[in-house]
């Protein structure tokens, strides 16, 4: 074992810890992305267009909050390393906001407006001083770059099953501690959800070794900021993974809306919730193998093909049948799992190129805005769940119409359909030379 760690080896310790700490921090971020706005709406009583308005307004504070908690970690420099102190320390807070989020204080109407945003923002906050960090040490985690592929593949695995468990099981928590309509069972469940992230995520922290030491002197700000305006390749990525992303992101803040008011019965989260790991877990699964025979922007672009066919075909064909549903779902879950992988792996690509142009890797700063992109993702999807909605007229426990019906499907099927089509575009100048590939290969060759 001292000679696996001396060659940057990663243990096998650390390969069930990695993928433990991302379905901890999932957990936390689809319940939030499931139930918030459904929270906001039907049990705080706040209007969808204010709701949605605090979430997008929650966001742009993260256009500046997330690169620089990016600079800060690239920064950082302790006996524990430049990324495990925010994940031995910062689950804590994270559980903690993440609670106040879900509770009902019986404030009027102004003053619940208020303490909501407050602590939504204070939420975000918290959740970029460990989202960062935990998906940053994959990059550093070890000098073999297959190990860190590999490592990236268990940690997106492992926030998959995290993603799977919230769907699955936080309704069923839900009417555990009193039913869907009960503002204190959210409570709860909240509070349940986020200390068992918190176990995990701490875990992660003081179980990973970070094995390419950073520069003695940390790297400017302003010098850091190249890492991104001198990247051509991570630039195009960050847009892919920006549209690419709305496609689960949609269908989390659409399906207990569309559980509820197109299928009769939130129990459906369930089955939604198993459709979505069988597919996401058998797509990740195949991955890997598939980046052995294809180029990764190829894989990428056929999967977003693919995936938007699957998408649309319950809006079409079958919509009566849940069950063929579910099962054209999980098709499209899958081809979604092989865009999470390729796009993984190609931000650990753009570290390393990085490093082979500037000279540093900044992996805080690539990773906080992957973070940010990933946050502005879920607030866009919110947005335009939120905005349908207005649109729709939509009024809590009033009777389904059919543009509520209509609308509900669409976001499920068809808005999730075009975002796997829009997200080809930017992967189109994706590139990276023959010439700097090979300076790469050489690069790493001499870690």
């Amino acid at each position: 074992m001292k000679n696996r760690r001396e060659n940057g080896g990663v243990t096998l310790v650390e390969r069930i810890a990695y993928p433990l700490g991302l379905a901890g921090q999932n957990m936390v971020y689809n319940f939030m992305s499931m139930y918030i706005l459904f929270f906001f709406t039907d049990l705080l009583g706040i209007p969808a267009a204010i709701a949605t308005g605090i979430i997008m307004a929650a966001s742009a504070w993260d256009v500046i909050n997330d690169p620089l908690m990016g600079l800060i970690t690239d920064r950082t420099r302790t006996r524990l390393g430049k990324l495990r102190p925010y994940l031995i320390f910062g689950p804590v807070v994270l559980a903690i906001m993440f609670a106040l989020c879900f509770c009902d204080f019986g404030l009027a109407q102004v003053a619940a407006i208020g303490v909501a945003a407050l602590f939504y923002v204070l939420w975000g906050m918290s959740y970029t001083v460990c989202d960062i960090p935990i998906w940053a040490i994959s990059s550093v985690v070890s000098k073999d770059p297959s190990q860190r592929n590999s490592m990236v593949t268990l940690g997106k695995i492992g926030g998959t099953v995290g993603t799977a468990i919230c769907t699955v099981c936080s309704i069923m928590v839900i009417n555990g501690f009193g039913g869907e309509r009960l503002a204190s069972a959210y409570t709860y469940a909240a509070i349940v959800i986020g200390l068992v992230s918190c176990v995990l995520m701490t875990i992660t922290g003081l179980v990973l070794k970070e094995r390419i030491e950073p520069a003695a002197k940390p790297v400017s700000f302003r010098e850091n900021l190249r890492t991104v305006t001198c990247n051509r390749p991570l630039m195009a990525l960050l847009v892919g993974i920006l549209v690419v992303n709305m496609v689960n992101n949609i269908r989390q803040a659409a399906q207990t809306y569309f559980a509820i008011y197109v299928w009769g019965d939130s129990s459906w989260l369930t089955p939604i919730g198993i459709s979505l790991i069988v597919g996401m877990v058998a797509g990740m699964a195949l991955t890997p193998m598939l980046m052995g025979r294809f180029d990764k922007r190829k894989l990428f672009i056929g999967s977003c093909i693919g995936g938007a066919v699957a998408s649309s075909i319950p809006f079409f064909i079958g919509g009566g049948n849940i069950m063929f549903c579910l099962v054209v779902l999980g098709v499209s879950f899958a081809f979604t799992g092989v865009t999470t992988i390729t796009t993984s792996s190609m931000l650990i690509d753009a570290v390393d190129f990085s490093q082979y142009k500037l000279g540093f890797r900044g992996e805080g700063i690539i990773f906080s805005l992957n973070t940010f992109l990933s946050k502005l993702s879920g607030m866009i999807s919110r947005a335009v769940v939120g905005v349908g909605l207005v649109l729709m007229s939509y009024e809590a426990d009033a009777a389904v119409t059919p543009l509520l019906s209509s609308g509900l499907s669409a976001m499920i099927y068809l808005i999730p359909a075009a975002c796997f089509l829009l997200a080809i575009i930017p992967m189109m100048f994706y590139h990276i030379s023959p010439e700097e590939q090979a300076g790469i290969e050489a690069m790493r060759q001499q870690q």
